[in-house]
């Protein structure tokens, strides 16, 4: 039998093994806590402005409030955005750009925007239906509210990247008619 076998073998070896591992576990456990202990970064909608689009997309920037709640600087160098509405993909963009956050502070992100024509066609669609069945929605179409949901990521390397999640409910100026 190999030395190796007979130390594996040994009751006592078990535990010690095991005791090794687990204090590997916790030790990188805690460096990896302290790596990333902060608050999440606060990303709100602060505008949105249309821009030209081509054929029948409509494509729009979206500027973003991005907070660093945190005593060390955020850098990234790419953003990423997909927004649901109703609960269907409506529109995406990306950017290239980058920056930082300074600690404890914030910075606006332009990210262009693009709702791809068949994407604004089944929302429309979809909410001229559930206004003309008079279908109720949780918070949706029959109560001036569409649900939305935006994701996103900024980018900063494999160990920097930062996901981030708004929603809320836009709200739809009322129709000055009665639908029948």
């Amino acid at each position: 039998m190999s030395f190796f076998r007979v130390l594996l073998s040994r009751p006592d070896a078990r535990y010690a093994r095991l005791a090794a591992i687990l204090a590997i576990v916790t030790l990188t456990l805690n460096g990896c806590a302290g790596l990333f202990g902060g608050d999440p970064l606060r990303v709100n909608v602060a505008g949105i402005e249309p821009v030209d689009g081509q054929g029948l997309e409509m494509r729009f920037n979206v500027k973003l409030r991005v907070q660093n709640p945190n005593e060390s600087a955020v850098t990234f160098d790419g953003v990423s955005l997909a927004l649901e509405l109703n609960g269907k993909p409506f529109a995406s963009g990306v950017s290239d750009q980058g920056g930082t956050v300074p600690r404890f502070g914030e910075t606006i992100v332009t990210v262009p925007m693009t709702v791809p024509a068949f994407a604004a066609v089944r929302q429309a669609f979809a909410f001229a239906g559930a206004v003309q069945t008079g279908a109720v929605q949780a918070g949706g179409a029959q109560s001036g509210q569409i649900p939305y949901i935006l994701r996103g990521k900024l980018a900063g390397g494999l160990t920097s990247t930062t996901r981030f999640v708004d929603q809320g409910a836009l709200s739809l100026p009322a129709l000055g008619m009665a639908l029948p």
